[in-house]
C-alpha cells in the first residue's frame, strides 16, 4: 500500500528531480486527479509515488 508519509524515506535516494513530458490517455489522469482530490496529495506525486514503489519492489513489465 502506498503512502504519503513513506515516500518522505526514499527522498534521499532519489536522483534529482527533473521535467518530463509524457503522452497517456485522458483516462489514466483523470483516476490520479480523482485520488489527488480523495487524498489531498497532489496528483503528481502521487504518480511518483507509484512509480517509486515499482522500482522499490524492483517489478518488471511482463511483455508479449
Amino acid at each position: 500500500m502506498l503512502t504519503y508519509y513513506k515516500l518522505g524515506s526514499y527522498v534521499s535516494e532519489l536522483e534529482p528531480r527533473r521535467h518530463v513530458t509524457m503522452n497517456t490517455d485522458g483516462e489514466k489522469v483523470d483516476y490520479f486527479k480523482a485520488e489527488a482530490a480523495r487524498t489531498d496529495v497532489p496528483h503528481q506525486v502521487i504518480i511518483n509515488m507509484y512509480l517509486t514503489e515499482f522500482r522499490m519492489q524492483k517489478r518488471h513489465l511482463a511483455v508479449a
